[in-house]
């Protein structure tokens, strides 16, 4: 009898064990990348790889671009709505090539930009001097997730995120402190690049990896488009829209600029082809905090967007 209990237990537990195995079988893979960056760790690897990055991109470092340059910058200024007598942060500015080239467009604008590395204020702040815009155009040494202790909160018509996102370890808090900055009726706009999703498994599995060795080289945590649209929506931005950035692609820079700075430096370089998997989509949102109180005035939400 004991024997016969014994028995039915092993086989109970093993059919648990299958049971257990087979759902986990069943659930999706998860479009996720491990990624260990910290503000920190972006200032260390900007200030020591700034100088590489200014070789082969120039002032503007960004790797979804038009062969000529300035087209993707009118583009940006067109899409995330920028116009004269603004005032806009750009956060995580780099060398302050998107600001300067925007501060020369719009003479009435205003500037605050801020990089969390020593040298890119260094060289940014004399490049506003060089392109006699430093009137217009503020840099400020700080990090991004802490927007609202930089800058006056609740005065800003924009605040623009262009491939600097990706390095917040911290999504939410960024989406936040955007928040906190902007006043009623001003905009979020981020363009950056998120992890590709796959029904293959096997494909997934290799974007993902793909997608961890670049968070590794660049000090990057790629996003999840959903996470970061939820993380939006749950602070109470209304979405304007989220698209593929809407670019001609007879002008588009098909990305060989990544490349060549990869095999140039060594940094994120792609040692075989054989397996590989296109692993990112690029995306651009744009958010409005709204100008109304969402909780008084439920009934405006959808004249909002």
């Amino acid at each position: 009898m004991i024997t016969v209990v014994l028995v039915l237990v092993i086989v109970f537990q093993f059919g648990v064990i299958g049971w257990l195995i087979f759902l986990q079988s069943k659930q999706p893979v998860k479009a996720e990348a491990i990624a260990t960056n910290t503000p920190e760790k972006v200032a260390a690897f900007y200030n020591e790889t700034t100088d590489k990055f200014l070789q082969v991109y120039g002032e503007i470092i960004q790797a979804f671009r038009t062969t000529n340059v300035e087209d993707y910058l009118n583009y940006t200024i067109q899409s995330a709505g920028i116009t004269n007598e603004m005032k806009v942060i750009d956060a995580g500015c780099g060398v302050c090539g998107p600001s300067s080239f925007i501060a020369q467009q719009f003479p009435e604008i205003q500037i605050d930009a801020c990089t969390i590395s020593e040298v890119q204020a260094k060289l940014g702040q004399q490049k506003l001097i060089d392109k006699n815009v430093a009137a217009q155009v503020k840099i400020t040494l700080g990090d991004y997730h802490k927007l609202n202790e930089l800058f006056e909160n609740n005065v800003y018509n924009r605040v623009f995120f262009l491939e600097s996102f990706g390095h917040s370890n911290n999504k939410p808090k960024a989406i936040e402190a955007a928040w906190n900055v902007l006043k009623p009726g001003g905009k979020l706009y981020i363009k950056d690049l998120f992890i590709r999703e796959s029904a293959n498994d096997w494909e997934q599995v290799r974007i993902n990896h793909i997608c961890g060795q670049i968070n590794a080289a660049y000090e990057y945590q790629i996003g999840d488009l959903h996470e970061v649209v939820s993380a939006v929506r749950k602070q109470g931005f209304v979405i304007n829209f989220i698209r593929p950035p809407q670019v001609d692609l007879s002008l588009f820079e098909h990305l060989t600029i990544s490349n060549d700075f990869q095999n140039l430096f060594n940094i994120g370089k792609i040692e075989s082809w054989d397996d590989y998997v296109f692993p990112i989509d690029f995306f651009e949102i744009l958010a409005e905090k709204p100008s109304f109180n969402t909780e008084e005035q439920k009934h405006l939400y959808f004249m909002n967007r």
